[in-house]
């Protein structure tokens, strides 16, 4: 496997189209799980100085920005609120998570990311769609919502993603 420029070898991912009919509960994993496989492809090839640059100013979002938060969302969504777990953020606030920590490669960054998705599957699994717990802005919130909020916020961030990606190296539809 070749790393082209010092950067990240080209990473293979599977992503699925969720079935057209399904319960809710394999629905909603498998929407979750395709926009998770779209966000890593995004980042294919790529040297760390492409990963860790704001293509976009005035923004400045970049693709490993991109990945440092939605490993934050993944832990404060379905660890923090779900599990009830006490738990820092990873890079601190959801805002510091965009920042691009100068002591984590995109690797690293993505095997966070990863980790926190096993664990998310985990707890998941543990709960009926039904169950609540309390929201961090006062009153309840089941997992059902949690999975319709993650669904918009990776279907968001991708979006950011393409764009991303586009101004790189006119790749699209990645």
């Amino acid at each position: 496997m070749s790393v082209p420029h010092g950067g990240i070898a080209a990473m293979t991912t599977e992503r699925h189209t969720p079935p057209h009919i399904a319960d809710a509960r394999t629905m909603l994993e498998n929407w979750l799980d395709f926009h998770r496989a779209t966000l890593t492809p995004k980042a294919e090839g790529l040297t760390p100085e492409q990963l860790c640059t704001a293509w976009a100013p005035p923004s400045t979002l970049t693709l490993q920005g991109l990945m440092h938060h939605m490993a934050d969302v993944e832990r404060h969504w379905f660890r923090r609120v779900l599990a009830a777990e006490e738990l820092p953020g990873i890079y601190g606030t959801y805002d510091g998570a965009f920042d691009v920590s100068p002591d984590m490669s995109f690797a690293d960054a993505r095997t966070t990311w990863e980790a926190e998705i096993a664990i998310a599957r985990k707890n998941c699994a543990e709960h009926s769609l039904d169950d609540t717990r309390p929201f961090p802005h006062g009153g309840e919130v089941s997992l059902r919502w949690i999975y319709h909020h993650m669904i918009t916020e990776y279907a968001r961030h991708c979006g950011h993603a393409d764009l991303i990606r586009e101004r790189i190296d006119g790749t699209t539809g990645v």
